[in-house]
C-alpha cells in the first residue's frame, strides 16, 4: 500500500481506518474488504469519508467511493484524489 502514497500520508490514512473501524493495523491488509472483513456499515463509511477529507483537505466524489471495497481501493482512492488535487 506504500507504493501508492507518501509514508506520512500512508501513515495518516492507517490511523483513521484503525480508528474508524475499531481494529488493529494488522488487520489493514490490502485485500481486507472494509465491509466483509472490517465489519464496516454505511455509516461508518460516511465516517471514514468524512476523516479523509479533514484530514486530507480534500473532497472525496460519492461516484469515486463507490468503488471502493477493500483498504487497497481506499488507499488507491486517496493518491488519486491527491494527485488530481497536486496537479
Amino acid at each position: 500500500m506504500n507504493d501508492l502514497l507518501s509514508e506520512k500520508d500512508a501513515r495518516a490514512l492507517a490511523e483513521i481506518l484503525a480508528d474508524q473501524l475499531d481494529v488493529g493495523g494488522e488487520q489493514l491488509t490490502e485485500e481486507a474488504r472494509l465491509m466483509e472483513d472490517l465489519g464496516a456499515d454505511s455509516l461508518t463509511l460516511i465516517e471514514i469519508t468524512m476523516a479523509i477529507e479533514e484530514r486530507f483537505d480534500i473532497s472525496v466524489p460519492d461516484e469515486r467511493w463507490e468503488r471502493v471495497r477493500t483498504v487497497r481501493d481506499v488507499f488507491e482512492a486517496l493518491a488519486e484524489l491527491l494527485k488530481q488535487r497536486r496537479g
